[in-house]
Parts: C-alpha cells; sequence; structure tokens
C-alpha cells in the first residue's frame, strides 16, 4: 500500500485538476448547463479531440480570482490529505486574458490559494506558468516575457504546453531563453503525443532540466541514453498516458524500463479527474501495475523534489521532509 508514502507533484494542470464536485458547484453558480460534459459525477470525453472540449468546458466555470483562489485550495488540500508535501501547478495567463478576468488577476488567485493551502495544511505549492503552443511562437514568447517580468515568488518556472503537433520546437526557443535568462526553471511538454524526435527536439533546442511526458523516449535505445546521461528528469504521468492512449495498457508503458535504464522519473496526475486518477492512485498504479518497489516510489518522490523549482534552502527544508516521512512510515 502506497497511501501511507509522502508525495511530490511537478505536473499537474491546475484546470484539470478540478474535482467534479466543485465544476458542478461553480457551474450552479453561473447557471451553466453541465449535460454535455458532466454526468453522474464525472467528466465526459471519448477521445482526445473530445478531451480537450471537456476541459474548456471545465475551464470556463472558474471566472474571477476568488473562483481560482478556491480551485487551487481544494486541489492543495486534496493533495495535503493524500501525504503531498510538494505541489507545482502548471497555470497559463493566456486562460486568465481570454475569459476577461486577466492574467494579474488570474495569478493573484492561485497564489491566494496556494497561501490559504499551505496556512491549513502545510502544503508546499510553486507555479509553472505556461505557454499554450497552439497559439504560435509570439503568444509563447508574450507569456515567457509576462512569467519573466512576474514579481511574484511563486512563480519560479516556465512551461510550454498545448498542442504538440503543432509547429516546430525551434519556433519557440526564444521564449524559452527569456525564461532562462529570468532565472526560471525549464520544462517542456514532448514525447507524449508525438514520438521520441519530439523529446531530441526539446533537448537540442531548449535544455530543459525537465520534460512533461517525454515517455515516447523509450522508442529510441540513444535518446534513452542521452536522458540517462544527462539527468534530465521526465514527468511521467502514466493514467493519463493510458487514458489518453498513448499506450493500451499498463503493461506497456515504459515507466519501469526508463528508470532501470537510468532515466531520472517521477510521478504525476497531469489532469487528474479527467482521466479518473488522483496522484494517490498513481503512486497505486506505480506498485500494482508497474511493479515498483517501496524504496523505487520513494527515490522518485525524492526525483521530484531534487527537480523542483525551488531555491535551495526550500529544497533542503523538502528532503529532509521527505526523509523525516520515510523514517516514520519505516517505523510506524
Amino acid at each position: 500500500m502506497t497511501t501511507h508514502l509522502p508525495k511530490a507533484e511537478i505536473h499537474c494542470h491546475i484546470e484539470g485538476a478540478a474535482p467534479p464536485a466543485l465544476a458542478a458547484e461553480q457551474a450552479a453558480k453561473y447557471g451553466v448547463d453541465t449535460g454535455s460534459f458532466l454526468r453522474d459525477g464525472s467528466y465526459v470525453w471519448s477521445d482526445f479531440a473530445q478531451f480537450l472540449v471537456c476541459y474548456d468546458r471545465v475551464a470556463a466555470l472558474f471566472r474571477t480570482d476568488v473562483d481560482y483562489a478556491h480551485l487551487t485550495e481544494t486541489y492543495l488540500n486534496e493533495l495535503a490529505s493524500m501525504n503531498t508535501i510538494y505541489s507545482e501547478i502548471i497555470v497559463s495567463p493566456d486562460h486568465g486574458d481570454r475569459i476577461g478576468l486577466g492574467a494579474d488577476a488570474y495569478l493573484a488567485g492561485i497564489s491566494e490559494g496556494i497561501r490559504l493551502a499551505k496556512d491549513k495544511t502545510g502544503i508546499e505549492a510553486r507555479i509553472i506558468v505556461t505557454g499554450e503552443r497552439h497559439f504560435g511562437p509570439d503568444s509563447v514568447i508574450a507569456v515567457a516575457e509576462y512569467a519573466a517580468k512576474s514579481n511574484n515568488p511563486l512563480v519560479t518556472g516556465f512551461n510550454m504546453a498545448g498542442e504538440e503537433r503543432m509547429g516546430r520546437v525551434a519556433d519557440y526557443v526564444r521564449a524559452f531563453d527569456i525564461a532562462r535568462d529570468a532565472g526560471l526553471g525549464l520544462t517542456i511538454h514532448a514525447g507524449e503525443v508525438c514520438g521520441a524526435f519530439s523529446v531530441s527536439d526539446a533537448l537540442d533546442l531548449v535544455r530543459p532540466s525537465r520534460i512533461g511526458h517525454g515517455v515516447r523516449a523509450a522508442e529510441d535505445p540513444d535518446l534513452v541514453a542521452r536522458l540517462a546521461d544527462l539527468g534530465t528528469v521526465l514527468e511521467v504521468c502514466p493514467g493519463s498516458n493510458i487514458a489518453l492512449g498513448v499506450y493500451p495498457d499498463f503493461r506497456s508503458h515504459p515507466l519501469k524500463r526508463l528508470m532501470e535504464a537510468g532515466v531520472r522519473v517521477c510521478l504525476n496526475s497531469d489532469d487528474p479527474p479527467f482521466f479518473g486518477t488522483s496522484l494517490a492512485n498513481e503512486y497505486r498504479i506505480a506498485t500494482d501495475d508497474l511493479g515498483f518497489s517501496v524504496p523505487e516510489i520513494n527515490g522518485m518522490t525524492r526525483t521530484a523534489l531534487e527537480a523542483a523549482f525551488v531555491d535551495d534552502e526550500m529544497r533542503q527544508r523538502l528532503l529532509m521532509r521527505l526523509e523525516t516521512a520515510d523514517l516514520n512510515t519505516q517505523h510506524g
């Protein structure tokens, strides 16, 4: 059983973390009919295109900074109840602008939710500002410039998500250079919908310390060896990969092979309620379906903290909490 294990997560989209019960509450608040995307307490979608439609409809239920504070606090409180000590939240200022809230108020609400959850549970969290690839290079560059100018101490990373099949990584390099120059940690979605080449392109052009997903790298043994040599961390989301059809079943999932090849990996939930999962469930999947031992799972949690976009003092505090929690579980 992994319920008692200390946990950390560095790949979760905030709108994608909205529990169905909270979405229903928000829909009632704004008089929105949820019949097309929320039934019997579950989100409804059939393929990747429909998932994106469902995601957007859920995201549209959060319209104010207060809504975003509530969403963020709710998710972090849920994580804390699973013995999670650290979370990184992927956020999109573009979304704040598109809904008329504005990027500043959007981030302020999320930051308030982080503060409230920390005060209540002690969980630490940080924000990864993310550009959406399918909006084009100019948009992603503008998001990077926004993140670089942010005076928010919780904004510590920059990412690019969205439709992986659109554009070339080379088109977005300037955005990552801006973020790097501002001292932000870099990660990028790659190797999920697209194959190993997308991971190679990310390593060649962006030089991130982490890659979101990255599992398709397993298709290229030379690339796997390169990832191991570089120490690049893969933010792996097994439940998401199965739900979206990247792999047909957990037996086919390469997480175990990647770790055995020396690649640094960690467990994450991506958009948990959309995929019928949670961070606690991802830890359970790791043991029951993927065959990891408890020491190996604790090692992945350590990897997440070592790769976290935090300063060295905070990293040492988190690693100490992990070590203390691990000792307590061994002797409890």
